[in-house]
This record gives structure tokens, sequence and C-alpha cells, in this order.
């Protein structure tokens, strides 16, 4: 029997100071990667697209109603998570801060910027996707606006 590749939508949400939201999967033995870091998102019920499924997941799992959003990568998984499938990365900036949100799923939210990185433990292939996205120069920066604030005619 030949079982079609589950697919999953999930985000890089940035909070207004341009910090990653994440969130800490429930300590569960039952479930994938518990007790790792994760992105916000899931799987792609029958008959969504991966942004249907992308707005439903953040409404469910945050409570957020996601505006806009902008398409990053798509990664075929066929190693480093429980099964084989393919994840469709998104990216948003939101004007809030993670301990604004409420979390429904999972232990707790928590905001990190690039470098803190290397000291979190993450879920199947995210650490990768975090890499790449650095690599891509998407990661938001904040804005210098002291040189403008000192112009003087």
């Amino acid at each position: 029997m030949i079982h079609s590749m589950k697919q999953i939508a999930q985000i890089l949400l940035f909070d207004r100071n341009n910090r990653l939201i994440i969130y800490l999967r429930d300590d569960k033995p039952e479930i994938p990667f518990a007790n790792h870091w994760d992105l916000i998102g899931g799987h792609l019920e029958e008959g969504e697209t991966a942004e249907v499924a992308l707005v439903r997941e953040v409404r469910e799992e945050i409570g957020l109603e996601l505006g806009q959003w902008q398409f990053f990568r798509r990664y075929e998984c066929l190693a480093g998570d429980v099964f084989p499938n393919t994840k469709f990365i998104y990216h948003a900036r939101i004007d809030c801060l993670a301990v604004e949100l409420t979390l429904f799923e999972g232990q707790r939210l928590s905001a990190i910027e690039p470098q803190e990185r290397f000291t979190i433990r993450f879920a199947n292939i995210l650490g990768t996707i975090l890499e790449d996205f650095i690599a891509a120069g998407v990661w938001p920066q904040a804005v210098d606006n002291s040189r403008a604030n000192n112009f003087h005619r």
C-alpha cells in the first residue's frame, strides 16, 4: 500500500521586536518530539491548501487571525521527522509579543533572537529551516532611525 506524504504548513512568526515566536511541545511520550520547540502550524486537512491550513492552525494554536504572510520555502522531508512529509514554510510579522498571545496547544510560547537558536532543542528539521531562513537574509532586522533623527538642515 502506498501512502501519500503528509503535508504540513508552518510559520516563522516574528513579534514586534523581530524575535521568532516558537512554542514548547507537550511533554507527553505518545507525541512526536515531546518537550521540543516547534513552529506554529500543522497538518493540512483533506481539501485544504497550505495557506488555508496555515491560517486555521495559527487561529487554533494561538487564537490569532493571520492577515498577511509570505511563502519562504517548501521542504520534502524524507528523513529527520517521524514520517515523510512536505513542509510549506511561511513567514510573517505581527504587532504583538509572545507574552500577549494565548497558547492553546503545547506548554508555552517563547520568542528568540537569531543567536539563541543554538541553545534550543528543536523538533524535526526546524534547525535546518532556521539556518536556511537566516542564510537567505529574511529574518527581520531592526531599523536604525538614529541617523535620520539627527539630520539637521
